[in-house]
């Protein structure tokens, strides 16, 4: 395996770890909450994943996982800037 097939190799299971670790992190805070519950930290792993992930495609010049990539990170970063929003609603 040469370099650039390596580097691949690692931005692709890097933006994989990061999509595990939103639904990792989402599960034990909804334990912890005793309820369904999606923290701010699930939308950061998810936008990192995406950026990862959608840099490994446009590498990998996969047009089906590139348009799925972008979607995805256009949603990840509205969400965050709606929770922006609201916490700065909050403390005005």
């Amino acid at each position: 395996m040469n370099i650039t097939e390596t580097t691949l190799l690692i931005i692709g299971f890097t933006g994989q770890f990061f999509f595990f670790m939103r639904f990792f992190v989402q599960w034990i805070y909804s334990e912890k909450h005793k309820k369904s519950v999606i923290p701010v930290a699930f939308w950061y792993f998810s936008l990192l994943g995406s950026i990862c992930l959608l840099v490994y495609a446009l590498l990998r010049k996969d047009i089906v996982f590139i348009v799925g990539q972008s979607t995805g990170f256009i949603i990840y970063t509205r969400n965050l800037y709606f929770i922006k929003k609201e916490r700065q609603k909050l403390n005005a």
